[in-house]
């Protein structure tokens, strides 16, 4: 990873444009990374038999609809047990990207107390337009004899990570916009105001004491 930090710098050198051209850039390929995870684990549990067991029962809840998919008259891939790998692989693959570009492409030192809840909220609204539009597409796909089950599941699950990509990207930019170097920075500075603090404190409680002698 030394000759990446090298380019990170050079990067930084040229100013915030090529910084955030080059951040964008390694966004594309974290992005390829969770979308490997996602597709692997996305095909792997499409094909376990607990999950295969579940294509032919049909899923509705609030506004996420999984409908059971018949290919050639038999049951393809849907229903309740498409749901849960849809949504199984997409949340691994979303902890996969978070954790990769806070370390290696924004080089983040923000405070994962802080950036993980509001990451994690922000996930959880996009992975609930993802269970609503990829079990829809993927129906769409088979009903209308465009495609068979793995492919049509698979097209539906790249078409949600195209518009999860272009929508992360600024969230994570502004999440992550605090360097590794400005909180090496900010801790002696905080601690330097630490002491300060209890200087203070002391020197009030030596003046209050003698105040009292004087009494």
């Amino acid at each position: 990873m030394g000759k990446l930090n090298q380019i990170d710098k050079a990067a930084d050198s040229k100013g915030s444009a090529v910084t955030t051209i080059w951040q964008f850039v390694k966004f594309i390929f974290v992005s390829l990374l969770a979308m490997i995870v996602q597709f692997t684990l996305l095909n792997v549990l499409n094909h376990l038999p607990p999950i295969v067991d579940l294509f032919g029962q049909n899923f509705e809840w609030w506004v996420f609809k999984s409908p059971v998919n018949m290919v050639e008259g038999a049951v393809g891939i849907g229903g309740l047990g498409y749901f849960i790998s849809n949504n199984t692989a997409n949340i691994v693959a979303q902890i996969v990207a978070f954790f990769v570009n806070r370390e290696k492409t924004f080089n983040s030192g923000a405070n994962i107390a802080v950036t993980l809840p509001i990451y994690i909220i922000f996930t959880i609204a996009l992975i609930c337009f993802s269970a609503w539009l990829n079990p829809t597409l993927t129906h769409i796909f088979i009903s209308k004899g465009w495609m068979k089950g793995d492919a049509a599941a698979n097209l539906a699950t790249m078409i949600c990570s195209a518009v999860q990509f272009f929508l992360y990207f600024p969230v994570d930019k502004i999440l992550f916009h605090k360097r590794k170097e400005e909180a090496v920075e900010e801790a002696p500075a905080a601690e330097e105001a630490a002491a300060a603090v209890e200087e203070t404190a002391d020197a009030a409680e030596e003046i209050a004491a003698e105040a009292d002698d004087a009494e």
